[in-house]
């Protein structure tokens, strides 16, 4: 049998599961050095969320990628080895999509603190959803 049939029968047989949705993502390292300086910041004790609003200005972006929100999931090198990054980037993951994101019209960064692999995932969603709720994302959540 070809390859070329084997992956599509592979990819045919991936089960459509709420994990299984992808997350479109500020990819662009010049995007997240603008929303670095840019953003506004909303701090948890387990993560900060950088937030900017999509211009109008930079229609290329807008073009390619569309008036829905992106989100980027940042983990330090300096907060832990791979196996913890990949944790809290997973968590990270989880969270966006229990919070409605992405958000039409933000461009959101998530941003990892040392305590988050560490806290239950409750306690974070918790101080997440409150964060959100006292923000200009709350009419979209």
């Amino acid at each position: 049998m070809p390859c070329s049939l084997l992956v599509v029968q592979r990819v045919a047989s991936v089960s459509a599961s709420k994990w299984s949705i992808l997350l479109d993502t500020v990819k662009s390292s010049l995007e997240i050095s603008n929303l670095f300086t840019s953003g506004r910041r909303l701090k948890t004790p387990y993560l900060t969320f950088i937030v900017g609003k999509q211009e109008d200005g930079n229609e290329v972006g807008i073009r390619q990628h569309g008036r829905h929100g992106r989100v980027a999931f940042i983990a330090g090198k300096k907060l832990g080895n791979a196996v913890w990054r990949n944790a809290a980037k997973r968590r990270m993951r989880a969270i966006c999509r229990d919070l409605g994101g992405p958000w039409p019209g933000y461009d959101v960064i998530f941003l990892a603190k040392q305590s988050l692999p560490d806290a239950t995932y409750s306690k974070v969603l918790k101080a997440c959803e409150k964060t959100i709720q006292s923000s200009f994302l709350s009419e979209e959540v």
